[in-house]
């Protein structure tokens, strides 16, 4: 049995919502170029559409930071992350320098990289799992007598000494958070100007 349209179809965008843009007031196609030879593509607009602004190219500094790989860690994975770069950095340390202001030196910017690379939903975890990497990483450095008390005692003796470093590492840590978060509120504001 055939079963006819009771409503005729909709043409048109619905009411409340705006038109959506035509595929062309992207830049066109990657192969279609103006009419001058400039080299650039077609801005093509619909009918009563604001202006596409022309992009200018990004620095040549700024072109080669967008290329380095930009893995977007959870929580746990930033802290794993950190805490293993951490122990591997300071068992290199124990074997060959045994410095711990090398360790502390080395501490930072691991810090900066774990705070980059955690993805946004997880950006408090980076300060938080930063401190333990730190002291996860002293474990084969720690000096102390044979046991497991003697090893903790060495552990919190190079906690305290090294505390500058630690600070100054959660400090970059929580810096390039704040940026982050702040970066990531101005764009979620700007998207519900527009």
């Amino acid at each position: 049995m055939e079963q006819h349209r009771t409503r005729p179809p909709q043409q048109g965008p619905r009411r409340g919502t705006p038109p959506l843009p035509p595929q062309a007031a992207r830049g066109g196609r990657k192969g279609a170029r103006d009419a001058v030879g400039t080299g650039r593509p077609v801005q093509r607009r619909a009918p009563g559409a604001r202006p596409v602004p022309a992009r200018t190219p990004a620095p040549p500094f700024v072109q080669a930071v967008r290329r380095l790989p930009n893995p977007r860690l959870t929580g746990l994975g930033g802290g794993l992350f950190c805490g293993a770069v951490m122990f591997a950095l300071g068992c290199l340390d124990a074997l060959l320098l045994e410095s711990l202001t090398v360790y502390g030196v080395l501490f930072l910017p691991v810090c900066l990289v774990t705070a980059a690379w955690v993805r946004r939903g997880d950006l408090l975890t980076a300060p938080v799992v930063v401190p333990i990497a730190f002291a996860v990483g002293l474990l084969p450095m720690a000096e102390g007598d044979a046991g497991v008390l003697g090893r903790l005692m060495g552990l919190v003796t190079a906690l305290a000494t090294q505390a500058g470093w630690l600070y100054g590492g959660t400090l970059v840590a929580g810096v390039v958070v704040l940026c982050r978060r702040v970066a990531l509120m101005r764009r979620r504001a700007a998207a519900q100007r527009r």
